[in-house]
């Protein structure tokens, strides 16, 4: 009786650590994500592309001006507090990148006309 009352705590605390490590991780794949975002993104040449906005999956998101720019993780390195593109970017494909996380993340609505419909237009 001792003795499976032994080994049942003893499989469920075994139990909570794999819990706990799994938590952990995904807490710091979390915190590594976040450290990239509100940072000034520049190419290989030291121009500044934009600052990052947000993750969508491997690819970060970049606000240059009115544009948003998508480039995949494993072209971005960490240089300090800045982050720096590796290789050369296609920014017509970035832009699609990030005009089709514009479109999926904003929703776009009208300000000229009020709740009840009617135009705010005189």
């Amino acid at each position: 009786m001792i003795l499976a009352s032994l080994t049942s705590h003893l499989f469920i605390f075994s139990r909570r650590n794999h819990t706990n490590k799994a938590n952990d991780e995904e807490e710091e794949n979390f915190t590594k994500q976040n450290n990239l975002l509100c940072r000034f993104v520049f190419d290989g040449t030291g121009v500044k592309v934009g600052e990052t906005v947000s993750l969508a999956g491997d690819i970060i998101i970049i606000k240059n001006g009115k544009k948003y720019l998508g480039v995949p993780l494993k072209h971005i390195d960490e240089e300090g507090k800045t982050l720096m593109v590796k290789g050369l970017v296609d920014f017509s494909k970035a832009e699609e990148l990030g005009e089709e996380w514009r479109k999926k993340s904003f929703r776009d609505f009208n300000q000229d006309v009020n709740h009840d419909g009617k135009n705010n237009i005189v």
